[in-house]
């Protein structure tokens, strides 16, 4: 029995290395977000910043580990054997579900996943002791610490409306004082900005955090709690001098040291505060076994867990050694870099392409707020808000702009990681395991608001992405507790084969992700890539481009389209259904070359502007070409999938040569756009009048049949005319095509000959 529990053990410690990385991976878009964003500094320097932090902040985690061992639940009501299956249930809960948050670059809460893990799996254990036995207590209440955990819980939602208001407020008092332009007024009041902000960090980071510390002695706390005024005084003096004199004579750009500081400062919050939620529970596991064997007990189901109660002294390597997991996770992982994107594309100043589509909800939201900004225009007076437009204006600030794919300044940078490091610092020095995601998260989003960066062009999609995460939020609670508490039931009922059945789906579904996250950053790096480009496009790569994506998406369309009609014959629903996934990807391919139509002309050279004319024109032919073949394929499938009735045979046959001949259309075009041939253009349109006869032949003889009350059903008609209708626009749109890819051909080789000609004339006159 006790080698079972041994076997516990090392997959608990196993999982909290998981669990470091997958949430670390999570968690260090806190305090990476505002420096990479602002870019203060290479993103080695960032990492190295930011890995000092994370190192000192494990030293002073020590005190937040009882959240783990006895904040959601009272150990002395749980035997050893039962708190060994709850902390494995919560450890397997937790590493898969921040995993899944990861490769959508979500950011979620560690902190909400730990605590309502530890409680679904708590609950679980607890209703199964009621049930199992009346002799012991049958109050749940009597298992929940429901007090601190409803503490908690309120105070992770309410410092999510608090990080949102500071935020918004201090960087609305920030940019009224230094503008866009900060170099002109940051020597004047630039020292005093840097004074607060270190003496911030300082008070909150130092004094508040040391309580927890497993390295600071209790004499050493002792003074700096008798003497936080003189500490608090003397860092606002000297770092104020400090950064005056630096500012004056030696012309350094302080809000970079700023920010760099202020990340060391939220990473070492960060892991002061959020270490609990990776390594608490298997520690937890640990010491249970370390009190359960040297008891000596031989009944694992009669050794309860008083021992957890007591106070927490984590060993200074354990915290250490976590940190340094930790730091490896932030250089190395992709999936830390996917969820900081996410939270740097909602709070950039710069309209461009949005992570997220619009909502009602945003649409409401955004809607209301426009209305309520016109009638503030007409009670704040016109010269007050020409005066504070002017402290928000951004075009010199946009043409001094040096850097390329900087998200915001610096700035907004150290008013996110001072702002955010003073309340996580306060959450941690009350022992609230409060989310650092959510507080960092809503201080970029406030900041965001104040800084105007959500304008008319991007607000629905920002909002949309705001409520996005939320929601997520809510979600992880939810699901952390619905999973945590099956899991529970899992083992506690299947025992080994139940823990190794969870194991080896954890593994599988963490593979599976990786090749999911995989996908989507290959296909992301490649939209970037084409967004991001400063290099000057030639007219020659766009008609280049522009056939080779024509002939792939007609290639598709001809196989989707020619399948569909055949399947559709044969009953196939399986078929239809996977060539229905097919097309969706089709469509959803063809709109994302259009919404990036804007960067590859932006990038044009200026001699070929005429060639982005016929590039959006091939696109548009391309955009209405997939749809005809959606509104094709989606009837169809659902008559199949209705298991209504098909045509009559005969009109089957004939609807069956109809998609030959459309076959034959779309060979013949490819291969005079793959050859650049279109002298023969004529035989082209004349066999697509052949096609358009034939569609009008079928329509005329159908009527025909339904006037001659034939049997003809309601349903198969219907279906009939609209696959006719449709696939009579989709001949039309592809001859469309081809003419606009005869006319770009045309006007390639002219503009080729004219380039030639122009070279030649220089040459002559040199």
């Amino acid at each position: 029995m006790q080698t079972l529990y041994l076997f516990i053990v090392i997959v608990l410690v196993l999982l909290a290395i998981s669990d470091l990385i997958v949430g670390v991976s999570n968690d260090a878009v806190n305090f990476l977000n505002s420096s990479i964003g602002a870019k203060a500094a290479p993103f080695r320097t960032i990492i190295l910043v930011a890995a000092l932090g994370v190192l000192v902040g494990a030293t002073f985690s020590s005190g937040m580990m009882e959240v783990a061992r006895k904040g959601i639940f009272h150990p002395e009501h749980f035997y050893f054997s039962e708190i060994m299956l709850l902390f494995l249930a919560v450890m397997l809960t937790d590493v898969i579900m921040l995993d899944f948050f990861n490769t959508y670059g979500l950011p979620t809460s560690t902190t909400v996943s730990i605590v309502f893990e530890l409680l679904g799996a708590a609950v679980a254990i607890s209703i199964i002791k009621i049930v199992r036995n009346p002799d012991a207590p049958q109050d749940l209440g009597t298992y929940i610490n429901s007090g601190k955990a409803l503490a908690i819980i309120s105070g992770i939602l309410v410092s999510i409306v608090i990080a949102f208001l500071v935020g918004a407020i201090i960087q609305y008092l920030v940019r009224l004082v230094f503008t866009f332009n900060y170099e002109r007024t940051f020597k004047y009041f630039g020292a005093l900005w840097g004074g607060f902000a270190f003496t911030a960090i300082t008070y909150f980071i130092l004094i508040k955090g040391a309580k927890g510390s497993s390295v600071i002695t209790p004499e050493t706390l002792a003074w700096i709690k008798n003497n936080t005024m003189l500490i608090m005084g003397v860092s606002f003096v000297g770092w104020t001098v400090i950064l005056q004199i630096v500012l004056s004579f030696f012309k350094v750009d302080i809000l970079k040291f700023i920010v760099l500081v202020g990340t060391f400062g939220l990473a070492m919050a960060f892991a002061g505060n959020d270490l609990v939620n990776f390594i608490g529970v298997p520690l937890a596991g640990v010491e249970s076994y370390e009190q359960f064997a040297a008891s000596g007990a031989a009944n694992p189901n009669g050794f309860l867990m008083t021992a957890l109660a007591g106070p927490v002294k984590t060993p200074t390597l354990y915290l250490l050694l976590a940190g340094l997991i930790m730091v490896l996770t932030m250089a190395f992982s992709k999936k830390a870099r996917t969820v900081t994107a996410t939270t740097i594309d909602l709070s950039r100043q710069e309209e461009g392409q949005e992570r997220f589509e619009s909502s009602i909800l945003a649409r409401a939201i955004v809607r209301q707020t426009v209305g309520f900004s016109k009638v503030i225009k007409y009670v704040v007076p016109e010269n007050v808000r020409v005066a504070i437009n002017k402290r928000f204006d951004r075009t010199e600030y946009n043409k001094l702009k040096k850097e390329k794919g900087v998200a915001f300044d610096m700035v907004r940078a150290s008013v996110n990681l001072v702002v955010a490091s003073i309340l996580i610092a306060l959450g941690t020095s009350l022992k609230l395991p409060l989310s650092t995601t959510y507080v960092t998260f809503m201080v970029a989003m406030g900041t965001s608001l104040a800084d105007r960066a959500w304008g008319r062009e991007s607000a629905v999609y920002r909002v949309t992405g705001v409520i996005v995460v939320i929601t997520g939020w809510f979600m992880t609670a939810l699901i952390a507790f619905t999973i945590s508490f099956i899991v529970a039931y899992i083992i506690f009922y299947g025992k080994i084969y139940g823990i190794l059945a969870l194991i080896a789906l954890d593994s599988y579904l963490i593979i599976k992700n990786r090749l999911v996250h995989s996908k989507r950053e290959e296909e992301k790096h490649k939209k970037e890539e084409l967004i991001n480009s400063a290099e000057e496009v030639k007219g020659s790569d766009v008609f280049n481009k522009c056939k080779s994506e024509t002939l792939s998406i007609l290639k598709e369309t001809s196989d989707l389209y020619y399948m569909t009609i055949v399947y559709f014959g044969k009953e196939n629903r399986k078929k239809l259904k996977e060539i229905q996934k097919k097309i969706a990807n089709l469509n959803k391919k063809v709109k994302e070359l259009k919404d990036n139509v804007y960067f590859t002309i932006r990038n044009l050279e200026e001699n070929s502007i005429e060639t982005g004319h016929y590039y959006v024109q091939a696109l548009d032919y391309l955009r209405e070409a997939t749809h005809s073949l959606t509104y094709v394929h989606t009837p169809v499938f659902k008559h199949i999938d209705n298991n209504h009735p098909l045509l009559p045979p005969d009109e089957m046959e004939e609807l069956q040569k109809l998609n030959e001949k459309i076959s034959s259309l779309f060979t013949l075009i490819i291969e005079a756009i793959q050859q650049d041939d279109f002298e023969h253009i004529g035989d082209i349109l004349d066999f697509q009048q052949t096609v358009l006869d034939t569609i009008k032949s079928l329509q005329k003889k159908h009527v025909k049949l339904i006037k001659k009350h034939t049997g003809i059903k309601t349903r198969p008609s219907i279906l009939l005319f609209n696959i006719l209708s449709e696939s009579k626009n989709l001949v039309l749109f592809l001859v469309n095509i081809l003419k606009a890819q005869r006319d770009f051909v045309i006007y390639q080789k002219n503009n080729q000959a004219n380039s030639k000609e122009d070279k030649l004339n220089n040459v002559s006159r040199h």
